[in-house]
């Protein structure tokens, strides 16, 4: 094997074999920087990245990026609701996955619920893979899920490969699906702990949200004051308590409020082993700008104010949130029609997140790059997946090819998901993904793409 390192390049070692199955050659995102270089791919890894785009490799087929195009690594989205097996029809990992890779997403992490059964026993994970197994087009793994069924039996689930578990304080929205009282949380963080386990937390407090006497009406306002900012920051507040008492490797889910984004900060000051993310629809669309009565952004927590939405770009931009994933929870037209106060709470968004993220952060003075770190470098490094989001020798050839000026306008009609609804329809939108590689390839269903938690999961912070 020949060495070859460049100066031209972030000073890493490169290396190259004579027969790559692809070059692709243009400006690429290495090394947190955008280059002009030839990426040789062999199998599923990268095998050579070279900064002179014009350099000599030898490969099967060749790709020249075209003059906007940039090569960009896979997004990793750690938070899906694919819904199968047992509510297919809202989802499937078919629709989901295809949807996933049009977006420029190479690896979904599926949360245990709303499928049915949900992810809460090592059986009901066989059925997912069983169920994923043919019909996957992009690297897929799983969470379990905690609630007052299974507390004791973590460490099999986490055995058999889950990337963590997932409990919510309120209720879950589906009946199969518990949630747990803050002794239950405790007890679930020191079984975690025992074993260095990751939990995920939807943190409403139930208390506050039961206090809250508000009419929902047609404006998205009167839902949002429904379930207040205070709730979701509350129950973050008693989970740092906890944190700091068992030790328990610990994420807050889609974070939507200014509070919340304190009190992780807060916590990280003193160095607990917490991380956080927020989502898109949080970040792109706020409660007063909604249409009224429109339910395809009703979702839990809700979307608040332009003041919150400030205060997540900030947390972002000073490292108190980590990632930025989508949180996508699809449904039927039936589940989603009705009021505000009746419909299903969910936003699908897995296709145009991303480039919905995009959109915003430049406006806010953030570019491409600061996107792929919350979207793509950060969230690998989150799950653990080292061999994936960024464009290097040895990773996976998980891949995507985005022209970052285009524009497009986003049809809910022509997304890949199997219900053609989205809080984006109508919204312009820049990146257009030209191209998606998962392991060196176009995207297809039996590519053997189930993944499993690596035994050494890195924390964000």
């Amino acid at each position: 094997m020949e060495t070859i390192i460049s100066q031209q390049s972030t000073g890493a070692r490169v290396d190259r074999e004579p027969a790559d199955d692809l070059v692709i050659r243009g400006r690429a995102f290495v090394g947190g920087a955008f280059v002009d270089a030839a990426v040789g791919i062999r199998g599923e890894r990268i095998g050579a990245v070279l900064a002179d785009p014009g350099a000599e490799v030898h490969a099967g087929t060749e790709i020249r990026l075209r003059p906007d195009e940039v090569l960009i690594p896979g997004i990793v989205d750690t938070h899906v609701h694919i819904n199968e097996p047992g509510r297919t029809e809202w989802e499937g990992f078919d629709h989901a996955t295809r949807a996933a890779a049009a977006g420029g997403v190479t690896t979904v992490i599926d949360m245990p619920l709303n499928s049915n059964p949900p992810t809460l026993s090592v059986d009901a994970l066989d059925l997912k893979r069983h169920a994923a197994a043919t019909q996957t087009y992009t690297q897929l793994g799983f969470w379990g899920g905690v609630d007052a069924t299974n507390l004791g039996g973590l460490e099999e689930l986490w055995r058999a490969g889950v990337f963590g578990f997932k409990c919510f304080l309120s209720p879950s929205g589906v009946d199969e699906y518990g949630s747990l009282s803050y002794a239950g949380l405790e007890r679930a963080m020191r079984e975690i702990a025992g074993f260095g386990g990751l939990l995920i937390i939807h943190a409403e407090d139930p208390g506050e949200l039961a206090a809250v006497r508000r009419p929902i009406g047609r404006t998205y306002r009167s839902f949002a004051d429904s379930r207040p900012a205070v709730s979701e920051a509350r129950a973050v507040e008693r989970v740092m308590d906890l944190v700091r008492e068992t030790g328990c490797r610990t994420h807050i889910l889609h974070v939507s409020s200014a509070r919340s984004v304190r009190a992780i900060a807060r916590a990280k000051e003193e160095r607990l082993p917490v991380s956080a993310e927020t989502c898109p629809h949080y970040l792109t669309l706020d409660c007063d700008h909604i249409p009224d009565g429109d339910t395809s952004y009703k979702c839990c927590p809700p979307i608040r104010d332009v003041h919150e939405q400030d205060a997540l770009w900030q947390g972002l931009a000073d490292g108190t949130l980590d990632i930025v994933v989508t949180d996508h929870s699809p449904t039927t037209a039936a589940m989603k029609s009705g009021t505000l106060a009746t419909a299903w709470g969910g936003v699908s968004s897995l296709q145009v997140g991303f480039r919905a993220v995009l959109t915003q952060a430049r406006r806010r003075g953030f570019g491409l790059a600061d996107v792929l770190g919350w979207m793509s470098v950060n969230t690998s490094r989150f799950a653990g997946l080292e061999d994936r989001g960024g464009i290097e020798v040895g990773k996976r050839a998980d891949l995507a090819v985005i022209a970052p000026d285009a524009s497009f306008v986003v049809d809910a009609a022509r997304l890949e998901s199997r219900n053609p609804i989205s809080a984006f329809d109508g919204m312009t939108v820049n990146g257009v993904i030209r191209r998606t590689l998962v392991g060196g390839a176009e995207p297809h269903a039996d590519a053997g793409n189930l993944i499993v938690r690596p035994w050494r999961a890195v924390s964000t912070s």
